[in-house]
């Protein structure tokens, strides 16, 4: 059995049922907007994110209720939305395989389409009068847009130390898992300590899944070529941030001028890559992700064993398992 399947086995119902919400959740008045919302919805992904709510929620409470539906539903409609506003700020033309929105339809639409995804997820927490799981979706887009500026003002420095690179990937994605977690937790048992405590566990998940994704530009771990992006966007990240650390004077305004001038050569690119693979960049990149994955963990420790927990363990050493 596949290992997204396997995570997913003890919540299969209330996934089911959360995807018949979920597509009403996004429906609209204007045609426009349906053909759009039903051509994401066929292109879904993993569904990472729900899992998260619904196994957390029946991790603490063996079952779930109408807010968690409601949370999962917030979760995904927000997830969504940074997505497409993600391919317009980034010029993609592809998401997972298939043409991204604003390929299809420009970027004016893309845009508003975002903007319609981003106003549903929050009308469904005010429809239902879940203030609290309002407050913490809240809360999680301050943070992602925080995140995405912190990136783009230290990219034009290339300023970024360890402690800062940590702050951007808390706040541009780690802040969304932790968001799932505790709105799983808020929705069962609200004003626990819990909701405080699987925040944490997922904010742990959610460090982890970035440093894996930024060894993936480096084709680490028998992944494939290296993709070297991150480079060509100025993105610093991890390996990169501990090469740096790791390089006298001279090597350190090679480094940054390859960065900032010579990015979009692929020769230059090449030998930055290997550079920060000599430096041990990838390594120390991995030690980390495994100390946030084995905090994670830690918290799981202290509940007692079910199928729900068992689930949960595999979806965080899937995070730092995956190949894509």
């Amino acid at each position: 059995m596949k290992i997204v399947s396997q995570i997913r086995e003890p919540i299969e119902q209330e996934m089911e049922l959360f995807e018949e919400k979920f597509h009403k959740s996004m429906q609209s008045k204007v045609a426009l907007f349906n053909r759009i919302t039903y051509y994401i919805v066929n292109r879904k992904g993993k569904q990472m994110r729900p899992m998260f709510v619904f196994l957390t929620a029946k991790l603490l409470n063996g079952k779930v209720n109408e807010r968690t539906y409601t949370g999962a539903s917030i979760i995904e409609l927000i997830h969504t939305a940074s997505l497409v506003h993600d391919d317009v700020v980034d010029d993609s033309d592809k998401r997972r395989g298939f043409f991204s929105i604003n390929a299809l339809w420009k970027n004016k639409i893309a845009v508003l389409v975002g903007d319609f995804l981003f106003s549903k997820g929050l009308l469904v927490s005010l429809e239902n009068k879940d203030y609290d799981l309002l407050h913490i979706i809240s809360n999680a887009v301050r943070d992602m847009s925080e995140g995405e500026l912190l990136q783009i003002e230290k990219a034009r420095l290339l300023d970024i130390t360890e402690e800062v690179y940590y702050d951007i990937i808390r706040q541009k994605t780690a802040t969304l898992i932790a968001a799932c977690c505790s709105m799983g937790a808020c929705s069962v048992r609200p004003d626990s300590d819990e909701v405080e405590t699987f925040r944490k566990f997922g904010e742990l998940c959610g460090m982890a899944f970035q440093i894996k994704d930024d060894l993936f530009d480096y084709g680490a771990e028998m992944i494939g070529k290296p993709t070297g992006i991150d480079i060509k966007e100025q993105k610093m990240t991890l390996p990169l941030i501990y090469a740096l650390n790791q390089s006298d004077s001279e090597k350190k305004r090679w480094l940054i001028n390859s960065i900032k001038n010579h990015n979009k050569n692929k020769k230059r690119v090449k030998e930055v890559i290997e550079y920060v693979k000599q430096q041990g960049g990838l390594e120390y990149a991995v030690t980390k992700m495994l100390e946030f994955k084995d905090e994670a963990l830690a918290i799981l420790d202290n509940y007692p064993d079910s199928e729900y927990k068992s689930s949960l363990t595999l979806m965080v050493n899937y995070v730092v398992d995956r190949k894509k």
